[in-house]
């Protein structure tokens, strides 16, 4: 045997090599097509389709954290025949692009709107991921004063509570298109109205009916489970619900809570608790009784009903006790 031949493999150690190879590529491929799936899975399970065309995204209810990154508000997106809608986008950058590919998992049409229902971070924060997309960024026609405003504020106490990895990438998009009055916009085959309510939970509420399954996305100023949080006028909120409440609808997206609710059940905790501080705060107020005792006091009946309750209600009652003295 040349020197040659020592180095040189045998043809059975040719095959075994070889079939080695062959059945590491194909476990590398079948780990491959998993890892895709998987991912295709999360992104399809992110939405679900609550009617036909529309999709809802359920957050957790709970406050800012780097484990949820920020993803505790509701956002979904409706589907036209030529564009997409999207309807808020979660609170950080991360969530808005796990929302888009959600919507890259059921279709492929444009994002021609992105609609913010109000300025609260959890809601805007992850209109960063859609920048790319170059959609309309739509508002209430307030919201641009309201998030410039506050810009500074938002930013500093979210990154704050998600760390800068996790809030990497995240910023504040301000509207392109203000809504002042009723506005209708088409998807292709399919119609979406956009009508700008009075000051309620704030200044800058907005609300997005589907035409053709009548389901309405009503962000914050319906809440179920997470106790309700007033940033505007708390008579004003209870007066929207009112005119809210005669308006049909098939279902409701609130802003936290189930993704589907039925209308207008949807609306009576949140009635009830609203009308509890009114009543009590208004007492308290005719009795010259102090904001300092209203907190103490006003609308402990409520304290089982909702999750967070002892991070907001003391907010709501000072908002609420400052508005009513002034009656």
């Amino acid at each position: 045997m040349s020197k040659h031949d020592a180095f040189r493999p045998d043809r059975r150690s040719v095959l075994r090599d070889g079939g080695m190879l062959a059945v590491l590529s194909v476990v590398a491929s079948a780990a491959s097509r998993k890892a895709l799936a998987a991912t295709s899975d999360a992104a399809r399970s992110f939405a679900g389709e609550i009617a036909p065309g529309v999709y809802a995204h359920h957050g957790h209810v709970a406050e800012y954290t780097p484990e949820n990154e920020g993803d505790i508000a509701n956002a979904g997106f409706i589907v036209g025949r030529d564009a997409v809608a999207v309807i808020d986008t979660g609170g950080s950058a991360r969530v808005g692009a796990r929302l888009r590919d959600s919507i890259r998992s059921a279709t492929d049409l444009p994002i021609r709107y992105v609609i913010n229902t109000h300025m609260h971070p959890d809601h805007v924060f992850g209109n960063a991921a859609f920048e790319a997309d170059q959609p309309a960024f739509v508002g209430h026609h307030k919201l641009a004063r309201g998030l410039s405003a506050r810009a500074e504020r938002y930013i500093a106490i979210n990154k704050e509570a998600l760390g800068e990895d996790v809030f990497a990438g995240t910023k504040i998009v301000l509207p392109t298109l203000a809504i002042d009055a009723p506005t209708t916009l088409d998807l292709g085959g399919r119609t979406i109205v956009l009508e700008p309510q009075k000051t309620a939970h704030t200044d800058n509420d907005l609300t997005v009916r589907d035409n053709e399954t009548g389901t309405v996305f009503l962000g914050d100023l319906v809440f179920s489970e997470h106790v309700p949080t007033l940033d505007g006028s708390i008579l004003g909120w209870q007066a929207v619900l009112d005119t809210l409440m005669q308006a049909p609808a098939q279902r409701v997206v609130p802003g936290h809570g189930p993704v589907s609710m039925p209308w207008p059940d949807a609306a009576k905790p949140i009635q009830r608790y609203l009308a509890v501080l009114i009543d009590e705060i208004r007492v308290l107020i005719k009795e010259n009784r102090s904001l300092s005792e209203a907190t103490t006091t006003v609308g402990l009946s409520e304290k089982d009903a909702w999750k967070l309750f002892q991070d907001y209600h003391v907010r709501n009652v000072s908002a609420a006790f400052a508005e009513l003295e002034w009656e």
